[in-house]
């Protein structure tokens, strides 16, 4: 593509500020201000493409927009990526536009989901992007922007405009950005993309459907099983949507690494978590309202049809649907994440176009 198309495709007349005032007016901001997507800075971030850049990489729910190199980089350049993140920023979205993760309806919920991104492997070190204290707040631009670059792109590309595309009730602050790093220098344990299937030098995202965390503080307990009990108390709620989708959901439990380390040195592996958190999260068919047992469980599950009050209620089909995950700094909290429910988390490597796995992202610099 030509810098005489690039112009075309993103000309906008006046100043910064004019300009600025201008894309918000048509609705390609995230309500907040954005770095100007000149022919230059796309350019510039397109070097780190290794397709063509008008060729569509996905479709992006639920206006099913292509997602070109050149869109997603001109939504990059406006969240103040540096080119440098751009790789990234492709295969999040490519991620998340598998059907299993299921975008027309996360996107479209009345939910307060968003999609989570954990990054994992060399690219998370290379990126500066934080697993570590403060990892889902302010401070880090890798994580700021890259997460941005995804939530403009729904925006712009796939059309999850609010009240439009995109119709929760409430929303989140997810919504702006939402992409941490696994802490894996101080996790006992595999790492989550290496526990789902990849080796342990690939880079990889796994996005999943979720929403905000939810604290779990554990100050006293001083061993595993107290612990445990804790964070199993901490998940089990009757307003979250994975009790309803129990064929499909995945939520994710981040444990704080200090939670981690005595949960590990006791013994526990991540299996051993999972089938405690899944035995000890279950809850009576009777604690749920009438017109959610009649509604939902009797309604649409055959397993409840016939089932008494106390038949037990799990929150996943089986412990292994469980996520972990290993992120933050010094600190007894660790959070649990519900998710939209009916949504698998999709995991994928950073990957040069010949399928080979990328060992940075210099890999994909356009000589």
């Amino acid at each position: 593509m030509s810098t005489a198309e690039l112009r075309e495709i993103l000309h906008v007349e006046g100043d910064h500020d004019a300009a600025c005032e201008a894309i918000e007016q048509k609705g390609w901001s995230d309500g907040l201000p954005v770095v100007l997507p000149t022919a230059e800075r796309v350019r510039a971030m397109l070097q780190y493409c290794d397709r063509p850049w008008d060729e569509p990489i996905a479709k992006i729910a639920p206006r099913y927009g292509h997602a070109t190199p050149t869109r997603l980089a001109a939504n990059a350049v406006m969240a103040g990526c540096r080119p440098q993140y751009f790789p990234l920023v492709m295969l999040s979205i490519e991620a998340i536009c598998e059907e299993p993760f299921n975008l027309y309806s996360l996107q479209a919920t009345t939910h307060n989901c968003a999609p989570l991104v954990i990054v994992n492997g060399p690219v998370a070190r290379e990126l500066d992007i934080n697993g570590g204290t403060g990892a889902f707040g302010p401070g880090r631009r890798s994580n700021a922007t890259i997460g941005r670059a995804i939530r403009l792109a729904l925006l712009n590309i796939g059309g999850g405009i609010p009240g439009f595309g995109d119709m929760a009730t409430m929303g989140s602050p997810s919504k702006f950005s939402y992409l941490v790093a696994e802490n894996e220098a101080v996790n006992p344990w595999e790492p989550l993309h290496v526990e789902r299937g990849l080796p342990l030098e690939a880079s990889a995202v796994t996005v999943i459907g979720g929403e905000s965390p939810h604290n779990i503080n554990d100050h006293e307990s001083t061993n595993a099983e107290g612990l445990l009990h804790t964070i199993a108390g901490s998940m089990r709620s009757l307003g979250i949507n994975d009790n309803y989708h129990q064929w499909r959901s995945q939520p994710l439990v981040i444990l704080a690494p200090e939670h981690a380390r005595v949960i590990a040195d006791a013994g526990y592996s991540k299996l051993d978590v999972k089938r405690y958190l899944y035995e000890h999260t279950k809850l009576r068919l009777g604690d749920f309202s009438p017109e959610n047992i009649e509604r939902r469980f009797r309604g649409k599950f055959d397993i409840y049809r016939d089932a008494t009050l106390d038949e037990a209620v799990p929150l996943v089909r089986q412990p292994e649907d469980l996520l972990i995950a290993v992120i933050g700094g010094a600190g007894k909290h660790s959070a649990f994440v519900p998710t939209f429910g009916a949504t698998k988390p999709v995991t994928r490597a950073l990957k040069r176009r010949d399928g080979s796995y990328a060992a940075s992202v210099e890999d994909f610099r356009q000589k």
